[in-house]
Parts: structure tokens; sequence; C-alpha cells
């Protein structure tokens, strides 16, 4: 019998990818798509045997990416056997990226405090099928704890808004929150009706309405500075899967925004921005880039230093340079009391 729609929607998205993630890791031959979709938590209650499974197909696409985003190495290999048919491939995430190095060793009480955190945490932040899920892989003798540990928390993190906004979007309940802008000085207050929460790029955002005007608008989490409020107003449950459609927008912007970027050979921006989704290498050595939002690509080009160089677009090479300058400004001691001098 079908899970109902209303069940599967309380499925956290990180616990999806969580599951994923621990699935990948449990075995070395790798999944293929159609064992992913009909076995792992957050796709087998939707999976339809025999059915139309588009939808979901599309889901594994995007969590792939998202997974991948988040620096976790996801591999696709063909099927032994099978060497080329696309329809067969497997998804594996290879064990020995998140081992640790054979000369790092811990003592007995030292691996006593790891464990106890570990569990901890996972109390917390699992939900019971999840924590059922480790101890059935336990049970097979497959021991994933300590992947989990390097990658779980990760996805876990999220907004002080994010619960507030859930609770509402099950309740079709109309909210208000501050919401900041860069580049304004003061927050503004938003009245919208939820859609969805998505994760894009490793980050949350509101897909939402506003009421009365038919318009609909992303919000990125993190730029929610109040705490977030009902209205006590209501509004009718949308058509459509308001998920992929927010996905979908923001997939188009992200797409749409390329920067062209120097980095310097063998650096860290070198290392990291080359695994980026979408970089290419072009001709002059330079990096092509995809970026979603100028101010948040940004705080991250800037956050390497003398490693990065924009080259374009404009607007983007203006926002790292102001945000430099600032940090220049930060660290600069105009009143240096070792020269005796002083301002009234």
């Amino acid at each position: 019998m079908p899970v109902p729609a209303a069940s599967v929607s309380r499925i956290p998205v990180e616990e999806r990818l969580f599951s994923l993630v621990l699935a990948l890791l449990a075995t070395e031959t790798g999944l293929t798509k159609n064992e992913v979709l009909s076995t792992v938590q957050g796709y087998r209650q939707r999976y339809r045997a025999g059915g139309d499974n588009a939808n979901l197909e599309r889901q594994f696409e995007r969590d792939k990416d998202d997974i991948r985003d988040l620096g976790v190495p996801l591999e696709t290999v063909d099927s032994p056997g099978q060497a080329g048919n696309n329809q067969n491939l497997r998804y594996r995430i290879p064990r020995g990226s998140y081992e640790l190095p054979s000369d790092i060793t811990f003592s007995a009480e030292e691996t006593t405090l790891l464990n106890l955190a570990a569990m901890v945490w996972r109390e917390g932040s699992l939900s019971g099928e999840s924590r059922r899920a480790v101890i059935k892989l336990k049970g097979l003798g497959l021991v994933a704890d300590e992947p989990v540990l390097g990658y779980a928390p990760r996805i876990r993190v999220r907004d002080a808004s994010f619960e507030p906004l859930r609770a509402a979007l099950e309740r079709n309940a109309v909210v208000r929150f501050a919401y900041l802008k860069p580049g304004e000085a003061e927050a503004r207050v938003r009245e919208v009706a939820p859609l969805a929460l998505v994760q894009h790029q490793g980050r949350w955002y509101l897909h939402a309405l506003e009421p009365g005007t038919e318009v609909t608008k992303t919000f990125l989490l993190r730029r929610v500075v109040s705490q977030v409020t009902t209205t006590g107003s209501t509004f009718p449950a949308p058509r459509g899967d308001q998920t992929a459609r927010a996905l979908d927008e923001l997939e188009t912007v992200w797409e749409s925004h390329t920067a062209d970027v120097e980095v310097v050979t063998d650096s860290d921006a070198s290392t990291r921005l080359l695994k980026r989704r979408g970089t290419v290498r072009l001709p002059s050595g330079a990096l092509r880039l995809h970026y979603s939002d100028v101010n948040i690509f940004a705080d991250e080009l800037a956050g390497y230093g003398p490693e990065v160089l924009v080259l374009a677009p404009p607007a983007l090479r203006e926002a790292v340079r102001s945000r430099l300058l600032g940090i220049v400004e930060e660290h600069t001691h105009h009143d240096d009391p070792a020269d005796g001098s002083s301002h009234g």
C-alpha cells in the first residue's frame, strides 16, 4: 500500500541525503539508481514498482549534485561485465576517502570519548528509522560510523528559521519575519505563504508566495534576522511539485551566472574551486565558475585572499574587492600606542 503523501513530506531533505550517503558508503560495488530509489529512506516511500518514477529520478540527480557540492566524492562506475551500459551504472562513495591515515591512532580513552560524542550527536539528530538503519548496517558487519561523523553533521546544520518555517509549511500557515538583503541598512518585514524549503548548493532557501500578489519569491534562510511568527492566516495548499519548481528556478539562476577567476596553482582555492560542479578551465588557464548569489560568492572568494583574482563580471570583482578592503581596514590600527600619538 502506498504511503500517504503527507507522511512522505515529513521526511527532511537532509535525512534523505544522510540515508543516501550511508547506503553508498556501505557497499563496495555501489548501487544502481533503481536500487537507490526502491530501498533508500526518503526515496522508497515514493517509489512505484513498474510505474512512473521520473520525478523521483530527477530528485536523485539533484541530490547527487548536493552531495558532491558538500565535498563528498560520489563516484559513478560500470556494473561488472556491463561496461558502457548507462542503464546499469552504479553509484558509490569510496570509504578510503573518509578513513584516517594509518599513522593516526587514538588511545582507549580518546576512542571512548569520540564514540560517546558520536552517540550523543547521533541520538539527538537522527530519526528512529535512521538509527535503526545504522544498527542494521552494524549487524551486517558494515561499519559506517566514522564516515558518517565526517559528513552528517554538515548536512544537519540548519538556520534558526528552518523549524518554524517547516512547521508553517505543513499547516499552510502564513508567516512573518524580518529579512535583511545585502546592501540594505535595515531589515524589512516580509509576510509570505511558504511553498517549499529547499537546499541548493549547500544552502537552505524558502520558496514562498506573497499573499494578494500571486508573486513567488525565494528567500535565503541565513538572511532571516528575526523569529518566524505565524499571522493566524492560512492559505490553500498549492498544486504541483513546489519543491521541484523552486529548485528549477534556483538552477536556472545558477546556470545563468558565471564568473572568470584566476587561481594560484596548487593552492587551496585551486583545489576547491576545480571540484565545484560546472567548473570549466578556460584556454587562458582561468576558471569559469557558476554561482547563484553575487554576495555569497563574493564572501567565499574573498576568503581565499591572494589565491584568487576575479576577472569578470565587474559586479563580482568589485564585491570581492570591497570585502578585502574592509578586512584591511579592520586590521589597520590608526592609533598605535607605540608611537606616542593620540587622537581626541
